[in-house]
């Protein structure tokens, strides 16, 4: 099937840009402290919690890679096991949320700090920066996408333009109204991608007909993948989550213990609903459009369907990645104010300075995030960097302050600059040339370093311990 775009889509998207912009404007005359702007003054309630929990884990990451991209360039079961990592790490989440809330810190670098010294914090802002601001960049592929789709532009000016609607949206509200929007996004796109479900396989001509017309390997478990190259894609979401700022901001941003219980647990059940689904869609998708980028997989179904059913959609898939960009730019913001420049630059700032420069901040990583769109050139490139930048220089290190409370300052230090400097390495000079995604190498050997550099500096503290005694 020939692939066009649907002009008639624009209007969907734009009438939710506009309930998005409303709801932001209105909570942003909330916010009075800096706290309200990065933590929503601490008051989400359960739904919410849940909403913006969803929201901001199944943003493009998911519905233009991950899942999606996955799926159509390997098969379905590939994509359908990839949810195994999210879960993993929610249940995680789950079990060491009440500590998480107790810390009560604006970031990870903050609970860093407090376990191995300040050098961990400048430490773990370098790495967030690097992680949050490529996540941003491929929110605003997906939205360039969406455009594409909906108004025959190219995906490249549709890039430019996501950019400016994700900056904005994040310059004026904060987490006190990308919170709300969040929730409503979560549950516009459950209800989308529920109706379009059955469609779309109808469209595709049923079930045996789709399955006809992708590659034999899409059939296969493996999809053809080796299971070094499955641990690849799998590996940089489950550490991404583990230790993800912006996760560990909505728990620390809600009410109270029990409502971080509810709202971890219907994050859960909306992420079993939703992954699966995008998943089918995208392996319908490469059925029909079998040579279209990998990336716009779910979204290009929206041009086949109903145009009521194909709006609902594509504002629900357009809801979920401006969602996403905004919370990533705000909590890449949120680090280099909180965790450098108040610190080491101007020390002396107040509440009121730090909300004017975390918004002045925003549109200039805004900036470097669409910089970074020219460099990788698929969106589950870029992801598997993001991720993997992350998952290896701050997630061993932080979960070992909730799970390993026995390691030492200079274990942590060593996991932070190991991860951090092995996935750089090989992303740069190793990648292209064995195939291998750096979280393979960067992972393992952060966690290995943490262990024994911990065990070494135990002992040897031990030691002068005893000869000082």
């Amino acid at each position: 099937m020939e692939f066009t775009s649907q002009p008639a889509l624009i209007w969907f998207v734009i009438g939710y840009g506009i309930f998005m912009l409303i709801l932001g404007i209105y909570y942003s005359k909330k916010i009075t402290t800096s706290d309200d702007f990065i933590l929503a003054g601490k008051s989400l309630g359960p739904i919410v919690l849940m909403g913006t929990l969803l929201a901001t884990w199944v943003g493009s990451g998911s519905v233009t890679g991950g899942q999606n991209s996955l799926a159509y360039s390997f098969g379905l079961w590939p994509a359908l096991m990839s949810t195994i990592p999210s879960l993993i790490g929610i249940l995680t989440i789950f079990l060491i949320a009440s500590k998480i809330k107790n810390y009560g810190k604006h970031t990870v670098a903050e609970i860093l700090e407090m376990k191995y010294g300040k050098w961990a914090s400048v430490l773990a802002a370098v790495i967030i920066i690097l992680a949050f601001v490529g996540i941003v960049s491929y929110q605003y592929q997906g939205l360039g996408f969406i455009l594409s789709v909906s108004t025959g532009i190219s995906p490249e000016m549709g890039t430019i333009i996501g950019a400016v609607i994700i900056i904005f949206l994040a310059t004026i509200g904060g987490l006190m109204s990308v919170a709300p929007t969040d929730a409503a996004s979560a549950f516009l796109v459950i209800i989308g991608l529920i109706i379009a479900l059955p469609i779309a396989i109808s469209m595709g001509g049923g079930w045996n007909e789709i399955t006809s017309n992708v590659p034999e390997s899409h059939m296969e478990i493996t999809g053809g993948l080796t299971f070094v190259q499955l641990m690849g894609y799998y590996l940089p979401t489950l550490f991404l989550l583990l230790g993800d700022q912006n996760i560990y901001q909505r728990v620390t941003a809600s009410n109270n213990d029990k409502t971080t219980k509810l709202g971890t647990a219907g994050w859960i059940i909306g992420l079993i609903i939703v992954t699966p689904i995008i998943s089918i869609l995208a392996f319908i998708s490469r059925s029909l459009f079998p040579n279209i980028d990998p990336g716009m997989a779910v979204i290009a179904l929206s041009s086949i369907l109903p145009i009521a059913v194909g709006g609902i959609l594509i504002a629900a898939l357009t809801a979920f990645i401006v969602t996403t960009g905004n919370s990533y730019l705000l909590s890449a913001a949120t680090s280099v104010i909180y965790d450098f420049f108040s610190k080491y630059i101007k020390t002396d700032i107040n509440d009121h300075q730090k909300l004017i420069y975390t918004r002045f901040l925003i549109p200039v990583l805004g900036i470097i995030a669409f910089l970074l769109t020219m460099y990788f050139p698929t969106v589950l490139s870029v992801q598997m960097y993001a991720y993997t930048v992350y998952g290896a220089g701050i997630t061993p290190a932080l979960l070992a302050v909730f799970l390993f409370p026995q390691v030492t300052k200079a274990g942590g230090l060593a996991s932070m600059l190991t991860g951090l400097v092995t996935t750089l390495v090989w992303e740069i000079f190793y990648l292209e040339a064995t195939g291998i995604n750096s979280v393979i190498i960067s992972v393992p050997a952060a966690i290995i370093v943490l262990i024994i550099v911990t065990i070494f500096t135990q002992n040897k503290n031990k030691g002068m311990k005893e000869a000082a005694e």
